[in-house]
């Protein structure tokens, strides 16, 4: 997934605020969504610890996270309503249709809804549909690019099991 903001984090060092979010959070969601690149379908499903945690898991889960916080908090449409699980954890299982493909372009699109849904709105803006009550964009931000570049960190762990496993095997 190319990111959206083209400057990236170091082009926006003087730039407003809200610039500054997206590009953060633009990388954060392409070294997400890359570290699927160049995998098996096994290795993407490849369980390596004791929870629900896969790579393919990790990015399908960060497709629920983008649209509980910028649909769900943002329209105040249940889970059930918006098409995802009622938990973060139910979130993580895997379907016999998911792919690399299938949840790399969920992804993608995700995403995609989630800059067209703020787009018009801005920092001190306030979304509603959140269980913790109302909360402006600018948290909501910082809370994606947190959550995101946590969810980064486990994908390269996870990751350099995996790779180094295989290497190993051959």
């Amino acid at each position: 997934m190319p990111e959206h903001s083209s400057a990236g984090p170091d082009g926006v060092i003087h730039q407003p605020e809200r610039q500054q979010f997206e590009a953060f959070l633009d990388q954060h969601r392409a070294m997400l969504a890359a570290s699927l690149d160049g995998l098996t379908e096994e290795q993407a499903r490849r369980s390596l610890v004791p929870s629900r945690t896969t790579l393919l898991g990790l990015v399908k889960h960060a497709v629920f996270v983008e649209k509980v916080w910028f649909n769900e908090a943002l329209t105040g449409r249940s889970r059930a309503e918006i098409g995802i699980p009622a938990t973060p954890d139910a979130s993580f299982i895997l379907d016999d249709e998911d792919t690399v493909a299938t949840i790399r372009g969920a992804y993608r699109q995700a995403c995609e809804a989630s800059r067209q849904a703020v787009s018009g709105l801005d920092l001190d803006s306030v979304l509603r549909g959140n269980r913790r009550g109302p909360l402006p964009l600018r948290w909501v931000f910082l809370h994606m690019i947190r959550e995101t570049a946590q969810h980064c960190g486990h994908a390269d762990i996870l990751r350099e099991q995996i790779v180094s496993a295989d290497a190993n095997l051959h």
